[in-house]
C-alpha cells in the first residue's frame, strides 16, 4: 500500500535521548516504506545555526540522510528551526520547502505548513515572527559567534517559556479566519499543520463545501504521525520505549 508520512514538533535535543531513539526507529522501520516523508517544522526544540555542529545533530543528519537514499524527504521551516540552511539540509538529505507548499496527495490537494502563522492573536509572538523571517535578522543573528548564539538561544528560550504562562489557550491556538483565508488563497479543501502541539482532525466548511484540517501532535510523550493513503488520513502514536 501507498503510504506518505507527516511529522512535526519533535523538538529534538540531546538531552531527550528517547525522542531521538523513537524517531531512528520510525525511519529504519516505517518511514523507509514510504512514497515520502515531510517534516513540518520543529525538528528540534532550537536550531541556531548549520555551523553548530555536534555528535547528536550529526546522528540524526545520518539517520535521516540514509531513508533519503530511498524515500524523499521534504522540510518546512518551524519556530524552532526557522535558521535551518541549505548546508544542513544537504548533509540531511532534506529538500527546503517554502512555508506554504501545496501537494498532490493521492490526487487530492492539500495545504502543508507549520501553522505559526495561523496563530494571529499571539500578537507579540507574530511581531517576532515576521523579523526572525525577514531578510536582516537571521543574516545579522547567523554572523554572530556560535558561542554568543547559543547564549541568545537560551535566554530566548527562558523568555518564551515564562511568556507562554500569560497566554490562553484560545490566544495560542489557530484563528479560524485565518485557516479559511489559507485555504481558499490555495484552493484546497486539505490542510495539515502542526505547531499548536493539539493533534486532531478538524471538519468544517467554507460556502457550504466540506473543508477538513489536520493537526500533528509533538513528540513530547509520544511520536505524532499522520499516515495518508489513497484511501485514508490516520493520525497515529508511536510510544517511547521505556529502558
Amino acid at each position: 500500500m501507498s503510504v506518505t508520512y507527516f511529522i512535526s514538533d519533535l523538538h529534538l535535543s540531546s538531552d531527550r535521548q528517547d525522542i531521538n531513539e523513537c524517531l531512528f526507529r520510525f525511519l529504519e522501520n516505517e518511514a523507509v516504506q514510504a512514497d515520502a516523508l515531510y517534516i513540518l517544522g520543529d525538528l528540534f526544540e532550537v536550531w541556531i545555526g548549520d555551523d553548530d555542529v555536534t555528535p547528536f545533530s550529526d546522528s540524526i543528519a545520518k539517520a535521516l540522510k540514509a531513508l533519503s537514499v530511498q524515500v524523499p524527504i521534504y522540510f518546512i521551516h518551524g519556530n524552532r528551526d526557522f535558521a535551518i540552511r541549505q548546508s544542513f539540509a544537504d548533509k540531511a538529505g532534506m529538500t527546503i520547502l517554502p512555508e506554504q507548499k501545496v501537494v498532490n496527495l493521492y490526487g487530492r490537494k492539500a495545504l502543508l505548513m507549520h501553522g505559526d502563522e495561523l496563530c494571529t492573536r499571539d500578537i507579540e509572538y507574530q511581531k517576532f515572527r515576521k523579523k526572525s523571517r525577514g531578510w536582516w535578522w537571521p543574516r545579522l543573528m547567523l554572523m554572530l559567534p556560535l558561542k554568543l548564539r547559543q547564549k541568545i538561544a537560551q535566554n530566548g528560550r527562558q523568555i518564551s517559556k515564562n511568556n507562554q504562562k500569560q497566554l490562553t489557550a484560545e490566544i495560542m491556538d489557530v484563528t479560524q479566519v485565518e485557516v479559511e483565508i489559507a485555504m481558499q488563497v490555495h484552493n484546497v479543501d486539505l490542510l495539515i499543520h502542526g505547531h499548536t502541539h493539539r493533534p486532531n482532525v478538524h471538519n468544517f466548511t467554507i460556502g457550504g463545501l466540506p473543508m477538513e484540517r489536520i493537526v500533528l501532535g509533538d513528540w513530547y510523550d509520544q511520536g505524532s504521525i499522520l499516515v495518508a493513503s489513497e484511501n485514508a488520513l490516520e493520525l497515529v502514536d508511536r510510544q517511547f520505549q521505556t529502558h
